[in-house]
């Protein structure tokens, strides 16, 4: 020891040892900078950090409805900052920010002398840095190598981005808590409102967070709103000593309570659930399928590769859809309920019983179970005997109660399920989409392809449809008759005399089975394929009342040759997919196609007023939609045992479709007078086009008729057309002549 202090007692010696110090530290950080300690960013992942950027999803009205991330996080520049954000962020963390290159050797060396007590030595680059690049070291050893780092790193960036480019970077990556990666998700998330729109005491709150964002989480409970506060206060001192706000403004925001705006964000929140689902379904097809769109040459993610996806919903129609929705099940939920009191039991049946058991072994308690080595019949015992506290879904909120899971189970399949779509016949796009009733509660989406249910006499127009474009005239009498085809005699409806527009009217099945009949099933079949029915068709006669399963997206297809003029519209709800820079990837078009002429359309479309006027199966429309002189058509539709219940309409400017029913067909209404498609599911469409037609905004045409056919006798009136006759298939007496030629049936 004593050598040692002799050797360093010659200033030579001590220059030597300076030296030798110097030249360690210098290796040192060239060992770090190439590597030898673990790879460092290249300077074209600095220039692209690898960071998670969340896609975000856009309506046509050019509002954000969601997003898709593994990070809740989306990229904005620093002229997007609000400038109290940079003011307490300089403040607070780095006073000689635009004086360093990255590194602050005061700030640094008073942090050792000082072992840390008045603050940290890091740099805002040198957070940065460490929010970028690195997870959280475990050791001691880890620490010091990942700080060498850190300090490497920050004057690589402090070389290659402009100090504004550095702050917005550092506000980009930093996360907030409570599902908000970035100041963009973390001010609306907290405050709903854009970065360059907060306040000086929200802006100096993000900063407070900076520290230790879960240490002060306003959310969490009082007492770290408190403690929150309390940072905010010390950043507002450290702002009003810089001279960014005056001593009259810190002592008025000092003690102010914190007052969020709170608007978490996930898959069960915000417009549209069910539709951004079924569109990250869609994207990752696409993504598959397009891997040449990518420069990289691999597929995009839709939760890491920042995408902005336009689609055609507008938000403001999307939310009339949601209130009509759940006002209707709101009071018809009650309707459905009070069936269970009396002797129906449809649980206490085998079907019910096993439709239970079936539910209940998908759940997570059932699989935690099993997993514990649980028999089947231990489980089902313990579902059905294991009461316990629980909040259910209710549409007056949630409610506390105490219920069994097996009661949990049945309690929920016993909601009514609705599935609303909403599109413009013209160009296909897709304005509205609802596919159930409360998507945290409800997964299924009654709305998209897959989903199929039976659609009863919704199926009518295009039997009729095939009549018309054949050369019946709408207001032709005829006299069906009680109609029997093989051994199939549909119920329902008279066989007496009747025009086309009087049968579709009441929603006769006799005229309908007489059509089909007379052209047979293949030409049903093959002009419902090319309306846009891709679905499975049963070649049997009782398809003309509507037996097969079809999905509403593609009865919207159907339905949109109407008032279209004759063109089946496909519906399309994505119009464009840029990259995180701005770049078109992709644009999408409707498809279209050419079924029938203008003027077989315009006849439909005079044809399906004749059910929502007086008489008709949908006569109640008036009340609940009150524009009279808009054009409205559309066809109510009730299967067996009121199973399903549908209603599709349209006015010149908007075609509507709904379904209601339960997941389940063991459960239905009793009475057809509560469970028929005018009773059921149109008020849906009434109560959302009174909610559409009556936005100024939205600037639909409130005395709008359905378009000019090429024939404009037409126009004059439908039913003045020459060579009216009564059609008779011999059961019912002599009704007159045939001038049509009708084909023979194939049965």
């Amino acid at each position: 020891m004593n050598k040692v202090l002799n050797w360093l007692k010659t200033p030579k010696n001590l220059w030597k040892l300076f030296a030798i110090m110097v030249g360690s530290v210098v290796l040192f950080f060239t060992l770090v900078r190439i590597g030898l300690f673990g790879a460092l960013p290249s300077f074209e992942e600095l220039e692209n950090p690898s960071a998670n950027l969340s896609s975000e999803i856009y309506s046509a009205d050019s509002v954000l409805i969601g997003k898709y991330y593994v990070d809740n996080r989306s990229n904005i520049s620093y002229e997007e900052l609000s400038p109290f954000l940079v003011q307490a962020l300089i403040a607070n963390e780095d006073e000689r920010f635009y004086e360093h290159s990255g590194i602050d050797l005061k700030r640094t060396l008073a942090a050792v002398f000082f072992a840390g007590q008045h603050g940290g030595g890091s740099t805002v680059t040198q957070q940065l840095a460490k929010n970028m690049f690195h997870k959280r070291a475990q050791n001691i050893v880890q620490r010091v190598l990942q700080k060498a780092k850190e300090y490497v790193i920050a004057v690589m960036l402090e070389r290659r981005y402009t100090k504004e480019e550095i702050i917005a970077m550092y506000f980009n990556t930093f996360d907030f808590v409570n599902n908000a990666v970035g100041i963009e998700s973390a001010s609306r998330i907290y405050f709903n409102k854009k970065p360059k729109d907060l306040k000086v005491e929200e802006a100096a709150m993000f900063v407070g967070m900076l520290q230790n964002p879960s240490y002060y989480n306003p959310r969490r409970n009082e007492v770290f709103a408190k403690r929150t506060q309390e940072r905010r206060a010390t950043v507002l001192r450290k702002m009003m000593e810089k001279g960014n706000i005056t001593t009259a403004q810190f002592d008025a925001l000092k003690d102010k309570p914190i007052e969020l705006d709170f608007h978490p964000e996930s898959a069960n929140d915000g417009l549209a659930p069910y539709f951004r689902m079924v569109v990250a379904e869609e994207l990752k097809k696409w993504a598959k399928e397009n891997k040449n769109l990518n420069p990289d040459g691999r597929e995009y993610n839709i939760y890491t590769d920042g995408l902005k996806i336009y689609t055609t919903i507008n938000t403001r129609m999307q939310r009339y859809a949601e209130e009509a929705a759940v006002q209707h099940l709101a009071r018809y939920q009650g309707i459905f309920n009070s069936q269970f009191g009396g002797s129906w039991k449809p649980w206490d049946t085998k079907a019910g019983k096993t439709i239970l058991e079936t539910a209940c072994k998908y759940s997570y308690r059932w699989a935690a179970l099993k997993e514990r080595g649980w028999s089947n019949d231990a489980i089902l015992a313990n579902f059905k005997t294991d009461k316990h506290r629980m909040k259910v879904f209710t549409y007056k909120g949630m409610k506390d109660t105490t219920l069994t899971p097996y009661d949990s189970v049945k309690y929920y399949k016993s909601f009514l399920q609705i599935g609303m779509m909403v599109m413009e016949p013209y160009t296909g796009y897709v304005r509205a989409w609802v596919g159930g009733p409360n998507f945290q509660f409800f997964k299924n989406d009654h709305c998209r392809p897959s989903t199929k249910r039976q659609v009863g006499s919704t199926f009518k127009p295009i039997v009729y449809g095939l009549a018309v474009d054949n050369g019946w005239s709408p207001c032709m009498v005829i006299a069906p008759g009680m109609v029997r085809i093989g051994n199939w005699a549909p119920r329902g409806g008279s066989g007496g005399p009747q025009t086309l527009l009087q049968a579709l009217k009441t929603s006769n099945n006799q005229m309908a089975a007489y059509i089909i009949k007379q052209f047979g099933v293949n030409p049903v079949i093959d002009l419902s394929r090319r309306m846009g029915i891709a679905s499975d068709l049963p070649p049997y006669s009782p398809l003309a009342l509507g037996a097969a399963d079809i999905s509403l997206f593609e009865m919207m297809n159907v339905y949109s040759t109407f008032p279209s003029g004759g063109i089946s519209v496909k519906p399309q709800y994505l119009l464009r997919i840029e990259d995180k820079d701005g770049n078109v990837i992709q644009n999408f078009t409707t498809e279209m196609k050419e079924v029938f002429s203008d003027n077989t359309a315009y006849k439909m479309c005079q044809l399906m007023k004749g059910p929502v006027s007086r008489g008709g199966t949908g006569a109640s429309l008036p009340a609940y939609f009150s524009y009279a002189n808009v054009d409205v058509a559309g066809k109510t539709g009730t299967t067996n045992k009121n199973t399903d219940a549908w209603f599709i309409g349209f006015t010149p400017d908007l075609l509507a479709g709904v379904w209601v029913g339960c997941d389940d067909p063991l459960l239905h209404f009793l009475y057809t007078s509560s469970g028929q498609g005018g009773r059921a599911a149109m008020p849906v469409f009434g109560m959302f086009m009174q909610k559409a037609y009556g936005d100024p905004k939205l600037a639909l045409n409130k005395s709008a008729k359905f378009f000019r056919p090429s024939d404009s006798t037409l126009v004059k009136d439908l039913c003045e057309e020459s060579g009216q006759s009564i059609i008779n298939d011999g059961s019912t007496g002599n009704w007159g002549q045939v001038d049509e030629d009708v084909s023979d049936s194939e049965y």
